[in-house]
């Protein structure tokens, strides 16, 4: 069976031509000529069959000639809200994993304990659109820019807010045992927060209790970054999963 080719390809249904990384793709290292097939996302939910109509030096036109629409394999929002580490291709590559898995929105927070202050939000970007592409998810997943942890709370949350740390003195409940306890539908939505090498200081928990976060406990062992990050993803979409 011949490959499929996904480009991503905002308003798809309209534009009529590949946004030029992906043309550059196609054109130069897939070698595409006029009459190849190629699928498209738009990222908000559908999937397009296409043909290659024209290709010249930098430019490749299509035309679609069937929508697809997608089904949410998941219920609510998953948001993940996370302080970067100090390598940054830790959270590349958690990006990467956890929109194969299934999230809708990553945050970056500068916390009291946060090693790394700078981030590059187009590069995440084009690490989660590749991420997408290559598992087939028809949602790209919203990447936040960095904000200081108290500025986080400024937005509005619904559904469940989590905040994982380590502070055996102060309340947690397990994570997924949580997850899976919930059936109020106005609860399907859920934002967990995962702190930095160090994790959260105490009077970041403190804050985040006053705003409504609930502690959580994700398992015994004491995880990395990363690796929490990506292992709550895991939980909210195996508990959100239809």
């Amino acid at each position: 069976m011949k490959e499929q080719h996904f480009f991503y390809v905002p308003n798809a249904a309209c534009a009529g031509e590949l946004p030029e990384d992906e043309a550059k793709h196609a054109i130069r290292v897939l070698r595409m000529v006029s009459g190849d097939k190629l699928f498209l996302v738009d990222g908000v939910g559908n999937f397009y069959e296409a043909v290659m109509e024209q290709v010249t030096n930098k430019k490749a036109y299509y035309r679609i000639t069937q929508k697809m629409p997608q089904q949410r394999t998941w219920r609510g929002h998953i948001h993940l809200a996370i302080a970067p580490t100090k390598m940054i291709d830790r959270m590349e590559w958690m990006v990467e994993k956890a929109v194969e898995v299934g999230v809708d929105e990553v945050s970056f927070l500068d916390t009291a304990f946060s090693e790394r202050k700078v981030i590059r939000i187009d590069r995440l970007e084009k690490i989660a659109v590749a991420a997408m592409k290559q598992s087939r998810k028809g949602w790209l997943t919203k990447i936040n820019p960095m904000v200081p942890f108290d500025v986080f709370f400024n937005r509005p949350f619904t559904g469940l807010k989590c905040m994982a740390h380590c502070y055996l003195e102060k309340e947690r409940v397990d994570l997924f045992s949580l997850l899976q306890n919930v059936q109020d539908d106005e609860c399907q939505d859920i934002t967990v927060l995962i702190g930095p090498e160090g994790d959260f200081s105490i009077d970041e928990v403190v804050n985040a209790t006053r705003h409504g976060f609930t502690g959580v406990s994700l398992g015994t062992s004491r995880l990395r970054t990363e690796t929490a990050g990506l292992a709550a993803v895991f939980m909210a979409h195996l508990a959100r999963r239809i």
